[in-house]
């Protein structure tokens, strides 16, 4: 069965399993591989992407429902790195192993769309489903409010 789909912008035809997970299609088929496998269950984060704006767990959506549908991943957030989560990023030094980052970037990406100048809580109740083995929760909180515009204490 043939999917079409926009992916970082450029139009997409998949001939694949309808069932196949999203994210075998972006990593093996399409060769993008900013997007983590971490769990395969939806539990740790490491595989969000966009599906029409909305953070996704790519190891268990079915290519299928990315159908006629806008898949940002992290390739496409900002090519060039200079979207501003990717740069309080590496200004405040969030990762060290860097495996879930991907996953923290687009989920962070999706909740300051929603909420230009997110609450601290806010932050945490969105980012609670990315687990990072690293603990840099705190750094990951501050450069959100940076991206954000808002001071971090």
């Amino acid at each position: 069965m043939s999917i079409h789909l926009k992916l970082n912008g450029t139009e997409r035809e998949l001939d694949v399993d309808p069932e196949m997970p999203l994210l075998w299609a972006i990593r093996d088929v399409l060769g993008l591989t900013g997007t983590k496998y971490g769990c395969g269950q939806a539990l740790c984060g490491a595989c969000v992407v966009h599906l029409d704006g909305e953070a996704v767990r790519a190891c268990v959506t079915p290519v299928s429902r990315a159908e006629g549908r806008n898949v940002t991943t992290i390739e496409g957030l900002s090519p060039d790195g200079s979207h501003p989560l990717q740069k309080a990023w590496v200004e405040l030094a969030v990762p060290q192993c860097g495996f879930c980052q991907a996953g923290q970037i687009m989920t962070a990406a999706a909740l300051l769309a929603k909420k230009p100048q997110p609450s601290d809580t806010e932050i945490d109740q969105s980012m609670s489903g990315n687990l990072c083995r690293c603990g840099t929760y705190t750094r990951i909180r501050c450069a959100i409010k940076k991206a954000a515009g808002v001071p971090c204490e």
